[in-house]
């Protein structure tokens, strides 16, 4: 039996069900990073902040049209360092790639732990010492860390439960936006400092890394 065969056997048939493995499409797709970087992209772009994104979604759209050909021909529990050594091989690029793929994960997560544990203390005040923000920041790792852990079921539990909080919020969000929207007046032909084209650019790459 070659390694590669040995490896594909290891995985359980049927940890994930259908509706988990859709739930955990939803969450991944709803990142946090589109809650905690859509303020900064307003604040950047203004009114041109709609277009900003919508430039960030089409340019995602691409990416995500390459993650389904690919999962298509290549269906593997490996997820993207399967998918560099299937176009690299045993090569340095897929090393490489593979290295600023993990290192931008952890900045991520740091990111957005840190900006769980300062929206948390916005509801108690804010933090005037200074030490509960990283605090809750590195207990939100720790505990997704234990949620992997526990399993594939867990994992889907978690995802699911954390996906309809997320899909409600929109909604009601979204609803609350169209109710008030006809009684706020914007200006689009002066758009001001927050304009600028190094500004939109700025806020669409915010855009994108807050859905990847």
């Amino acid at each position: 039996m070659s390694r590669e065969q040995d490896r594909t056997t290891r995985y359980q048939e049927g940890s994930l069900t259908l509706p988990g493995t859709v739930m955990l499409g939803t969450g991944v797709m709803i990142g946090a990073g589109i809650f905690a970087l859509t303020g900064q992209m307003a604040q950047m772009t203004g009114v041109l902040f709609p277009l900003a994104f919508l430039a960030a979604a089409v340019i995602v759209s691409f990416s995500a049209y390459s993650y389904i050909k690919i999962s298509d021909a290549y269906p593997s529990a490996g997820g993207i360092g399967m998918y560099l050594h299937k176009a690299y091989g045993n090569r340095l690029p897929t090393a490489f790639n593979a290295l600023l793929m993990y290192f931008s994960m952890v900045i991520a997560q740091s990111f957005l732990a840190r900006t769980f544990g300062s929206y948390t203390m916005q509801l108690f005040g804010g933090d005037e010492s200074g030490r509960m923000v990283p605090i809750l920041g590195v207990s939100l790792i720790l505990a997704a860390f234990l949620i992997n852990l526990l399993g594939n079921r867990m994992i889907q539990g978690v995802a699911s439960f954390i996906g309809v909080l997320k899909i409600g919020g929109i909604l009601i969000f979204g609803l609350v936006g169209v109710w008030v929207a006809d009684s706020i007046s914007v200006d689009f032909s002066n758009p001001g400092e927050a304009g600028t084209v190094g500004n939109f650019l700025g806020a669409t790459a915010l855009g994108i890394l807050g859905r990847l």
